[in-house]
């Protein structure tokens, strides 16, 4: 469509908008540096197809050419190996992402890529481990000497005994533990907030924790670090400073790496005691939807998976069970 006399026509060149729709993510909408990483190296791919198909302004996208990337993404090329759904997935959305951009922007007619749908993942059950498994992690965490023992015993009881994930954890501050109500503060995913009931086991070890271990630490740490106030972290490094996320996943794999299990290692993951924590709330007869509250899951759709593994486990026992289960 030819623009109006004495009208501008809009630069639509396609590494031109690519690079205003990542200032935009990154100053506007405030994207973390990796997420950002991620839509650069996927558009540039994207601008490279276009290229190499002689597309050189966005405003000559078709939607074919979007389907087309995407086929081109599943199959794999010379320079690179075919992508999984998840990954071809990501990358249709950094590209329905550009194009509903610059729509929004007045610099396309109508978006092409709104009807082109990113591959739908297999879907992966979680993965939990028995309740032996999940005590024997506890006492393996626990075994080692001094301070750090009982910090790590109170981290994976926190996050077996509560269902957070491992920077909702590590996130903690002092505060945020209520053990007069035997209750946490967790902030998850988008700043949302839900109080989650603490167990008897995770509250013994946060309190053997605090008194016997975290003052040790805390004195190798700044002000903010010792002190009990809002603000100071709960779960403290050997430097006094806040236990990571990458350390608390550490801490989790050594565990596995010193219980009797030798494949026990191979299986855990930083989500392994949330996942555990979700099929044994299940497995003893808890509600779907107290257990998406307790999960912080924004729908029950999500917390559903779970009950795909119990209903495996329930299959396991009738036919192990029932005179007339096999034949």
């Amino acid at each position: 469509m030819t623009a109006p006399a004495g009208t501008p026509a809009r630069d639509t060149d396609v590494e031109r908008v690519v690079g205003g729709y990542l200032d935009h993510l990154a100053v506007e909408r405030g994207l973390a540096a990796n997420t950002i990483a991620s839509y650069r190296r996927d558009l540039r791919r994207y601008a490279q197809y276009l290229a190499a198909a002689g597309v050189r302004g966005l405003g000559e996208v078709a939607e074919s050419d979007v389907a087309g990337f995407l086929a081109a993404l599943r199959a794999g090329d010379d320079g690179h190996p075919p992508l999984s759904a998840t990954s071809a997935a990501r990358a249709v959305v950094a590209v329905r992402g550009l194009h509903r951009f610059a729509l929004l922007d007045g610099l396309v007619p109508g978006d092409v890529a709104a009807e082109v749908r990113p591959p739908a993942p297999a879907r992966r059950l979680p993965k939990a481990v028995p309740v032996e498994a999940v005590v024997a992690l506890i006492e393996a965490a626990g075994s080692v000497e001094g301070p750090r023992g009982l910090r790590d015993r109170a981290l994976l009881e926190v996050l077996y005994g509560t269902g957070a994930r491992i920077s909702e954890a590590v996130g903690l501050a002092v505060d945020d533990l209520d053990r007069g109500s035997s209750v946490v503060r967790l902030a998850g995913k988008g700043g949302k907030e839900r109080i989650v009931p603490v167990g008897s086991y995770a509250l013994r070890a946060v309190e053997d924790y605090l008194v016997r271990a975290r003052p040790a630490l805390a004195a190798a740490g700044t002000t903010a670090a010792r002190g009990g106030v809002r603000g100071g972290r709960l779960f403290l490094n050997a430097r006094g400073g806040p236990l990571s996320r990458q350390s608390a996943w550490a801490i989790l794999r050594s565990a596995a790496e010193r219980t009797a299990d030798a494949s026990l290692a191979e299986h855990v993951s930083p989500h392994t005691l949330r996942h555990s924590f979700a099929t044994h709330l299940l497995d003893g007869g808890a509600d779907v939807r107290v257990v998406q509250e307790l999960l912080g899951h924004a729908s029950v759709t999500t917390t559903q998976v779970y009950t795909l593994v119990t209903v495996d486990k329930l299959r396991e026992v009738y036919a192990g069970s029932h005179p007339r289960a096999l034949s």
